[in-house]
């Protein structure tokens, strides 16, 4: 079976039969259920501060409603080592949905500790009811970075990774980056043409608009293996890393949203916003500004 004929096909498919959904604008009852990350309130893998925000985040989504949460398993392993994840999810009664963590796929030495860290942190999404993983390529240094002689070997790392969360029964996918081994639509296209069966995508379609991709054709082109998404969007100000709440820049919210909600596919939506330093909002005043854009689109939330 030439499994990357058959991906390119279905792309190529899908595109044309699609074609029609981006003209959508007066939805049909919602059926997706949206979630939100926790990068918002400073909740990185960094440290024991960075570690500490992840109450404060899940106390504003849970506030507002939304569905579930996401954010770095190392995160979770952490609260977990010290016995207090499970309290403080059923504290604010807000499931986890997804992971996202980084495979290193571009350095040899690394590529086996990188697998022996899926598989640790498959194990911790799984301990916890997350069903998903999003995967980001490592950093590189893009000025000298040569993305063909390291082709082959991101294929392996995403093949391999992929492959050990559906182990666990967990749905992975590819998330674009800027800075990272796979940033460029380009990149992005000769991958996801490439990669087996278990790798999806999972895209930040803010990232693709400050990247300068069209995000909602790159959506439309992946909708069919697309069944998780950052939903995100920009503006290019000082604040957010030039990202914005919802409704506030220039990615066509309405039109992903529609084509997803058209789609036949289970998708997790994670509203997603950078955290920033001296920001004209505070992390719950953004959620609420999302929340209420969303409303306006049709969206339920928890009462």
């Amino acid at each position: 079976m030439d499994l990357t004929l058959n991906r390119r096909d279905f792309f190529r498919a899908s595109a044309l039969g699609a074609s029609a959904l981006t003209g959508l604008r007066a939805a049909p009852a919602r059926r997706l259920k949206i979630g939100y990350t926790c990068i918002t309130w400073g909740t990185f893998p960094r440290d024991a501060a960075s570690s500490a925000t992840l109450e404060p985040a899940l106390k504003d989504i849970s506030s507002q409603g939304f569905w579930g949460f996401e954010t770095f398993p190392e995160v979770l392993e952490d609260w977990d080592n010290k016995d207090q994840l499970k309290p403080l999810i059923d504290r604010y009664q807000l499931p986890l949905i997804s992971g996202y963590m980084v495979v290193d796929a571009t350095s040899p030495s690394a590529a086996k500790d990188s697998l022996a860290k899926v598989i640790r942190m498959g194990k911790i999404i799984k301990k916890y009811g997350g069903r998903y993983c999003v995967m980001q390529l490592n950093s590189v240094k893009r000025a000298e970075y040569d993305f063909q002689a390291q082709r082959a070997a991101i294929i392996s790392g995403l093949n391999d990774s992929a492959t050990a969360f559906a182990d666990f029964g967990l749905g992975s996918g590819l998330h674009q980056h800027t800075g990272t081994a796979i940033e460029t639509k380009d990149e992005v296209y000769t991958v996801m043409n490439a990669v087996n069966k278990h790798v999806k995508f999972a895209p930040d379609v803010g990232q693709l608009q400050k990247g300068g991709a069209d995000p909602v054709k790159v959506v439309k082109d992946f909708l069919p293996i697309l069944n998780h998404m950052h939903l995100k969007d920009f503006k290019g100000w000082n604040f957010y890393a030039g990202y914005c709440p919802l409704g506030q820049g220039q990615v066509d919210i309405p039109a992903i949203l529609d084509m997803v909600e058209a789609g036949k596919q289970e998708c997790d939506i994670m509203v997603e916003l950078d955290p920033s330093r001296n920001g004209p909002q505070t992390p719950l005043e953004t959620v609420q500004t999302t929340k209420a854009y969303l409303q306006k689109l049709g969206y339920q939330f928890r009462s």
